[in-house]
């Protein structure tokens, strides 16, 4: 029996309504199911219907991880599923959710994992390490990108940013966004930087807020390492972030290493969508959102 993972955020499908209806349905077809958070949600109480256990303990022989939440809960889940080699299912309770596959009125089509057929796409993701004194104090993957950027104190830094073949370029600005092809569709698409289709293997280096007229997006071959060097890092406040997570602060010296991992995380498709239809419909929304 295949033995599927119910991974709700609880902050987006409350009281787990959502993950109950799918745990009906993919049982109705003949399949296990349990229960697991990624994160606690502050306050709530347990519901008595959907036991919870610990995801740390049920990823292990895992068959499929189910998202329910937005792009941002299964960037959460990324690392761990990619670690363990389970693919993930995202079920949007977000707002544009490029990388799910279903909206909640789409849960029917949980009945077409009863025959276990289904493409899987695999999207690269990032080793990202920091290198202080020659050695390794800071190491994490991502799926999304990797964020160098300033404190909130209103002055500029100055990135210098290498490939193993010499200097790239110096960003003189608010940062810079090193972006996975998944990437592209967030931070630093928001920075300026270009629309990748997700399942290509590119590094994305996208400058914030650039002063300088030298601010462009690169895009590189997956097969280069970027080191990101912050020369006054003692004297203005810099740090790292990966996937939108905690923040490391960086020293002078540090030296920020980006390369592709071997690691990728795999995302179940159950529908014949193409990635343009979905990028033209979420930005369609998005963009009549604000027209109200």
């Amino acid at each position: 029996m295949r033995r599927v993972i119910l991974c709700p955020n609880p902050y987006r499908d409350t009281d787990l309504k959502v993950a109950a209806r799918a745990k009906s349905i993919l049982e109705q077809v003949g399949i296990s199911t349990v229960t697991c958070l990624p994160f606690q949600q502050e306050g709530a109480e347990r519901n008595a219907d959907m036991p919870v256990t610990p995801l740390d303990r049920e990823i292990h022989g895992a068959d499929l991880l189910i998202a329910f939440g937005g792009d941002g809960t299964i960037l959460h889940l990324a690392k761990t599923v990619a670690l363990h080699n389970v693919p993930v299912l995202g079920i949007n309770l977000g707002s544009l959710g490029f990388m799910s596959e279903l909206e909640p009125n789409e849960l029917e089509r949980l009945r077409d994992l009863r025959s276990w057929d289904f493409s899987v796409e695999s999207r690269m993701m990032l080793d990202v390490s920091v290198l202080r004194n020659g050695r390794v104090t800071y190491t994490n993957l991502g799926l999304n990108d990797a964020v160098i950027s300033k404190g909130s104190i209103a002055r500029v830094v100055r990135l210098d940013t290498f490939t193993e073949e010499g200097r790239l370029t110096r960003v003189t600005g608010d940062g810079v966004v090193i972006a996975t092809p998944t990437g592209s569709t967030g931070y630093s698409m928001a920075a300026g930087g270009p629309i990748v289709e997700p399942t290509a293997r590119n590094l994305l280096i996208t400058p914030i807020c650039a002063h300088s007229t030298r601010g462009g997006c690169y895009v590189l071959s997956p097969e280069h390492v970027i080191t990101v060097e912050a020369a006054e890092a003692n004297r203005k406040f810099v740090y790292l972030s990966v996937d939108g997570g905690k923040a490391f602060s960086l020293r002078n010296g540090d030296k920020v290493q980006v390369r592709q991992s071997k690691y990728s995380t795999d995302l179940v498709r159950l529908s014949k969508k193409s990635f343009c239809a979905i990028l033209d419909n979420k930005m369609a929304m998005e963009a009549a959102k604000y027209e109200k």
